[in-house]
């Protein structure tokens, strides 16, 4: 399991002939860390015209630098498996990642890491909520909120929770006493090559040296039937635990799915010994004020009686059925698609078309042709099912769906695809989305 995994810490990079490779919010952090050791790295970046340092291009005099280096330490967004990755390793330098660097070095006991292909962020926001209310300092980071070893983080924490990547988990040498993981499905498969290697990769968090309990979504077969890649304990949590709680209710999270998220957050505190964890009353103090994460189920208006919930965070097929899922007995216009990463869309047909309330799905580019396909190739039609229409871009998307859902219904942007290609990222897909609602709200007058 650590084959190829350096046990280093950053103190050990003092002295060293270290690149940089990849830059963006995790790089331009290991950069701060590295300088504030004292040591000045090569810079390196794929496309280093939007890095903002003297960079070079990996394509462009950048690998012959990094093979000058003794450790390399790359963003999570550089595959290990391509390539150049491969030349670096076979020539002897190391590569390392920036959070398993933070990790050999941390107080391991009071870090969790939350991993998981959907679920992670609002799991691991929660667990930061739920710290905060009750009285703890936290930081919430890794491949969400703060880099935990950024100099510009620097503070006194009684917890970290951190998110964890599938790409970061790869880098990780070692794994807190305590993980959790909250599902489990095909993704990022041009990054790992093939599903299963992507299972490995992204459980693998969950098993490093350290690692004693995985508090698990225990409604996933895929998980179950992957418990060896656990840690030894493995403590299950299903959307039906705790009947009659109401401890969460604060939260104001939709859908099965995140009542799931909280129990297992609830699960994660008491493992890690949180004073209040198992007690109702402080618990349900402490969720009070959560407010959910930005593009993930959120609610941003109104227009003529038709709801508009932006999902733009859904990249993959089990969050966009989970956010059908959080809305039983609605009248929904989907809208999906995005990058095509080439993932199967076939459970999405399937789940979307035994709906029992009416559900309309409308596609966008680049993979919006392959997901109407899906649903040409699935025999099995609910008697709601409306139909699929493929749509040039979001703006003729929301228009038709606004005039399919009225009076009473949803426009669900929860598209199953990343954004890249057609926005800089899932931010400006939803602030796309907002603009084409106001559109709707002028033509509706």
């Amino acid at each position: 399991m650590t084959e190829g995994r350096p046990k280093l810490g950053w103190s050990d990079l003092a002295g060293a002939r270290v690149g940089v490779w990849g830059f963006g919010r995790e790089g331009m952090a290991n950069l701060r860390k590295l300088r504030s050791l004292g040591v000045e790295p090569v810079l390196v970046d794929d496309s280093p015209a939007a890095a903002g340092e003297h960079v070079l291009a990996t394509a462009d005099g950048g690998l012959e630098a990094l093979l000058r280096c003794e450790v390399v330490v790359k963003t999570p967004g550089i595959s290990r498996y391509r390539p150049d990755a491969e030349r670096l390793r076979n020539a002897g330098v190391v590569l390392a990642g920036g959070l398993g660097l933070w990790l050999q070095e941390a107080d391991r006991d009071r870090v969790v890491c939350v991993t998981g292909t959907k679920g992670k962020s609002t799991t691991s926001a929660i667990l930061g909520h739920l710290l905060t209310g009750l009285g703890y300092r936290a930081m919430v980071g890794g491949n969400i909120g703060a880099v935990p070893y950024d100099p510009e983080h620097a503070g006194g924490y009684d917890y970290w929770v951190i998110e964890v990547s599938s790409y970061q988990a790869t880098d990780l040498a070692s794994s807190p006493p305590v993980t959790a993981v909250t599902s489990l499905h095909p993704d990022h498969l041009p990054w790992h090559g093939d599903v299963e290697r992507y299972y490995r990769d992204k459980l693998s968090a969950c098993s490093q040296p350290g690692a004693e309990l995985t508090v698990a979504n225990g409604d996933s077969d895929l998980l179950r039937a992957r418990a060896a890649l656990l840690a030894p304990r493995v403590e299950w949590v299903s959307e039906s635990g705790e009947p009659g709680a109401t401890w969460l209710d604060p939260l104001g999270l939709p859908g099965r799915h995140n009542r799931r998220n909280a129990l297992i957050a609830r699960r994660v505190l008491c493992a890690l010994g949180v004073a209040g964890a198992d007690d109702d009353e402080a618990l349900r103090a402490a969720a009070a004020g959560y407010q959910g994460l930005p593009s993930r189920l959120a609610t941003i208006g109104e227009v003529a009686g038709v709801s508009f919930v932006d999902d733009s965070l859904s990249t993959n097929v089990l969050p966009t059925l989970a956010a059908l899922d959080a809305f039983p007995g609605r009248r929904i216009a989907l809208i999906v698609g995005g990058q095509d990463r080439g993932i199967d869309y076939a459970p999405l047909a399937e789940g979307v078309s035994l709906r029992e309330s009416p559900t309309y799905v409308l596609t966008l580019p680049d993979s919006g042709q392959r997901i109407s396909a899906a649903f040409a190739a699935t025999g099995t039609r609910g008697a709601a099912f409306a139909g699929v229409t493929d749509c040039q871009d979001l703006d003729e998307a929301v228009a038709a769906a606004f005039g399919w859902a009225r009076p009473d219904g949803i426009v669900l942007l929860s598209p199953a695809a990343p954004s890249f290609g057609r926005f800089r990222d899932y931010r400006d897909r939803a602030e796309a989305f907002a603009r084409a609602m106001a559109a709707c709200e002028g033509a509706s007058r």
